[in-house]
């Protein structure tokens, strides 16, 4: 059973009143756990239900776990997908083409490590109906970024949407994923933006996808980019990137220190870092 943190009234009532009648508690638990405590849950909870994901085309599915005290839902995605060639319904082609759950565990592992981890779900690797694949926390959101253009609503507080947007566009030039796409960009009910699915990330260029994308930057995640070990990056994400991959991340993290430190040089810090 997953301990908890302290937590609030409604939340400890809830808990209690679902223990006592013998009922699973709800996502309302989310708030009371840690990441560590997650990441036990994903990995070791028992799968009691499935339906398929209504977004995405990456063979996922909507899976609900359950420890006996906790019943939440996970993203489980199992495509590995890799072509020499793969040409595109717009006539674009892609050489060493890949699609593969095991960059959404490198995303949240390189995510971890430079400070971008506030802005993913937890990602674990876990086996499901005999294939791996990449399980991932349900997060509760109000919409995605598409519907959110499409129906032309403002964020509540336009600055404190911008810092947000200006992490995810530093962490998207950091793994070069060449599927980025506005349904990747989820919106939680009180305006905080989630970042999901990286399965097409990771491409082994040495340069910026979007250099302009780098206006400003979250002052600790500059600083743990600047201090990223490529050792210690390896070791931990070895198992689901190549030697070429990880190298195309520490020389993308380069030019992205770079670009910062001459506009900091050019604008002054505080016009730059945050």
């Amino acid at each position: 059973m997953l301990t908890f943190q302290k937590s609030g009234p409604k939340l400890l009532l809830v808990t209690l009143l679902c223990l006592c009648c013998g009922l699973p508690s709800t996502a309302d638990d989310a708030p009371a756990l840690t990441k560590d405590q997650i990441k036990q849950f994903l990995l070791t909870a028992k799968i009691v239900g499935d339906r398929p994901a209504k977004k995405g085309i990456t063979e996922t599915h909507r899976l609900t776990l359950s420890e006996g005290t906790i019943t939440h839902d996970a993203n489980f995605q199992s495509i590995d997908e890799h072509q020499f060639a793969k040409e595109f319904s717009d006539g674009h082609k892609e050489m060493r083409f890949v699609d593969s759950y095991k960059y959404n565990i490198a995303a949240y592992i390189l995510a971890e490590m430079v400070g971008f981890d506030d802005m993913m779900p937890v990602y674990v690797e876990r086996k499901y109906q005999g294939k791996d694949g990449s399980l991932s926390w349900w997060l509760s959101v109000k919409m995605d970024e598409v519907e959110r253009i499409a129906k032309k609503i403002e964020p509540p507080d336009q600055d404190a949407w911008n810092l947000q947007m200006y992490k995810v566009r530093v962490f998207d030039e950091l793994v070069y994923d060449t599927d980025v796409n506005l349904t990747n960009v989820l919106i939680s009910p009180d305006w905080k933006i989630w970042r999901i699915d990286f399965s097409r990330a990771f491409r082994t260029f040495h340069a910026l996808k979007n250099p302009k994308d780098l206006v400003r930057c979250d002052r600790h995640m500059f600083e743990l980019m600047k201090a990223l070990n490529a050792d210690e990056f390896t070791a931990k994400a070895k198992p689901y990137l190549t030697k070429e991959e990880i190298k195309a991340v520490m020389a993308r993290r380069d030019l992205i220190v770079q670009s910062f430190q001459n506009k900091i040089a050019e604008q002054g810090e505080a016009q730059v870092l945050y």
